[in-house]
C-alpha cells in the first residue's frame, strides 16, 4: 500500500486494496457513508475508538492508518512547498529531508506555520484599519490632537514677542491636548489589543449581539419551548440599550423560527434525509428538507445553524455557516463555517452566491465555490432571496437573501474562486474588485 501523509487517504487506499465498498465500511464502523467520505478526503479528523473500529474492519493495525509525527511533518512540508510553487523534483524528496534532517525539517514546518499566522494577523489588522469605524475614529482623534499640539508649540517657538496672557493660554492648550492625546492613544492601543483577542467583547452593539449568539451556539432551549425572548434577555449582559434592543429582535426572530419549524420536526426530517442512499455527503440540501417539511428553505437554513451542538454532531457531517443580507448587501446575520471567514466590517465579496440570489428572487441557487487564500477551502452553498412580508400592490418587496455554507470536498473540473472582501482578497484581474488588495497573488 503506498504511503500517504494523511489518515483519510490511507483508509481509502486500504479499502480499495481489499475491494470493500465505502458504504460497507461505513456500516461496519457504525458511521454514515457521507461522514466516511469526508474522512477519506481528509475533511474530518479521526482518532480514538473510531480509528480502532475502522482499522479492525480493514484488518490492519491502527498505526498503519494514523498519520504519526513523521507523516504529519512531511504533509506540512508538502503544503509549504505547494504554496511557494517549489519544483516537483524537489517535493518528491520531502520524506528524505524529514528522515535525514528532522531538525531542519521541523524548523521549516514551524516557520511555515508562523508565516501563516502572521499573514492572517496582517489581513485582519488591514481589514480593521480599512473598515473598522471605531478604530478609524480613534486614529482620527489622535492625529487631530497631534496636529493641535504641533500648531500651538510652533507659535510659541516662532513668536518671540508674545504677551504673557497668550503664552499662558498656549501652554494651557498644550497641556490639555497632551492629556487628550494620552487618553486617545490608550484607547487606540485598547482597540488594537481587543482586535487580537479571541474573547474580546464587541466594540459596537452589533458586535456585542454577535458575541453573545456565538458564545451560546445560536441555540436557546427557552425559545424552543415557547417561553419567549424575555428569559434569555434576563441573563444577557449587554453593554448598551441599543445592543439590548438588537438582541431582543434577534431572539424574537429565533423564537418565531422555532414556532414555525419545531425542533422535533426538523430532527425527523434530518434522520430521514440521512437514511437516503443519494444524500449529499457535505450536508442536507435545505430545499429538499423544506419540501419535505412544507416550509420555506430560508427557514430551514436558519434552523440548521441553530441546532444544539450535540444533535448537530450526530446528524450533520459538518457544522454549516450562514449569511443573511438585505437588498443593499449589508450583512445582517452571520455564522462562520470552518474555513470560510466572514468580514466584520465593510462589504463582502460580490461574487458570493448570496448576492446572485438577489437577481433571481425566490429561485434557490446551489453552487460549489472555492475560497481564495491560504486555506483554499471548497464549499457547497445554497442561496435564496425571499421577501420579508407578503407582497402588496404598488409596494416594492423588502428582500432578504440567505446563503447556507457547507464545507465540502473539491469536485473535478473548474470551481469559481471567491474572496472574503476586496481589501484582503488575493485574486488578480477580478472584474468585481472595488479596491486594491494587499494580498494580491503575483503569478
Amino acid at each position: 500500500m503506498p504511503r500517504s501523509g494523511l489518515t483519510g487517504s490511507r483508509i481509502r487506499e486500504r479499502r480499495e486494496v481489499i475491494g470493500m465498498r465505502q458504504a460497507e465500511l461505513a456500516r461496519q464502523s457504525g458511521i454514515s457513508a457521507s461522514y466516511l467520505n469526508l474522512i477519506e478526503h481528509n475533511r474530518r479528523r479521526i482518532g480514538g475508538k473510531l480509528l480502532l473500529d475502522i482499522a479492525g474492519v480493514l484488518g490492519v493495525e491502527p498505526a498503519q492508518l494514523s498519520e504519526g509525527a513523521e507523516a504529519a511533518l512531511t504533509a506540512t512540508l508538502r503544503e509549504a512547498a505547494a504554496e511557494r510553487q517549489l519544483d516537483s523534483s524537489e517535493t518528491d524528496r520531502v520524506e528524505e529531508l524529514a528522515g535525514r534532517f528532522p531538525g531542519w525539517a521541523r524548523l521549516l514546518a514551524d516557520q511555515h506555520a508562523r508565516i501563516g499566522q502572521l499573514e492572517q494577523s496582517v489581513e485582519a489588522l488591514t481589514d480593521r484599519l480599512a473598515h473598522d469605524p471605531h478604530l478609524a475614529a480613534s486614529l482620527h482623534e489622535v492625529l487631530s490632537t497631534v496636529t493641535a499640539i504641533h500648531s500651538a508649540s510652533s507659535i510659541l517657538v516662532e513668536t518671540r514677542e508674545l504677551e504673557r496672557e497668550w503664552r499662558d493660554r498656549f501652554h494651557r492648550n498644550i497641556h490639555e491636548d497632551s492629556a487628550r492625546l494620552a487618553e486617545g492613544a490608550q484607547r487606540l492601543v485598547d482597540e488594537l489589543d481587543a482586535g487580537t483577542r479571541q474573547d474580546a467583547t464587541g466594540h459596537s452593539p452589533q458586535d456585542e449581539v454577535q458575541a453573545f449568539l456565538d458564545t451560546s451556539g445560536w441555540h436557546f432551549p427557552e425559545l424552543e419551548t415557547g417561553q419567549g425572548a424575555a428569559k434569555v434577555l434576563g441573563r444577557a449582559e449587554m453593554g448598551t440599550g441599543v445592543a439590548q434592543d438588537l438582541l431582543r429582535d434577534r431572539l424574537e426572530g429565533l423564537a418565531d423560527d422555532a414556532a414555525r419549524l419545531p425542533l422535533d420536526d426538523l430532527l425527523t426530517a434530518l434522520k430521514a434525509e440521512r437514511a437516503l442512499e443519494d444524500a449529499p455527503p457535505e450536508g442536507p440540501d435545505p430545499t429538499d428538507l423544506a419540501q419535505r417539511l412544507g416550509v420555506g428553505a430560508d427557514l430551514v437554513m436558519r434552523r440548521l445553524v441553530a441546532l444544539p451542538a450535540d444533535l448537530r454532531a450526530d446528524l450533520l457531517p459538518a457544522a454549516p455557516g450562514i449569511v443573511v443580507a438585505d437588498a443593499s448587501g449589508t450583512l445582517l446575520e452571520r455564522r462562520e463555517a470552518e474555513g470560510f471567514p466572514l468580514p466584520r466590517y465593510g462589504a463582502a465579496c460580490p461574487l458570493w452566491p448570496l448576492f446572485q440570489a438577489l437577481h433571481r428572487p425566490m429561485l434557490p441557487l446551489r453552487q460549489v465555490i472555492e475560497m481564495a487564500g491560504r486555506a483554499e477551502g471548497t464549499f457547497v452553498t445554497y442561496a435564496l432571496a425571499v421577501p420579508r412580508q407578503t407582497p402588496r400592490p404598488d409596494e416594492p418587496p423588502n428582500f432578504r437573501t440567505h446563503m447556507l455554507i457547507w464545507p465540502a470536498t473539491r469536485p473535478a473540473g473548474r470551481v469559481p474562486r471567491v474572496g472574503v472582501t476586496c481589501r484582503i482578497c488575493p485574486r488578480e484581474n477580478c472584474t468585481a474588485r472595488r479596491e486594491p488588495s494587499i494580498m494580491a497573488e503575483r503569478r
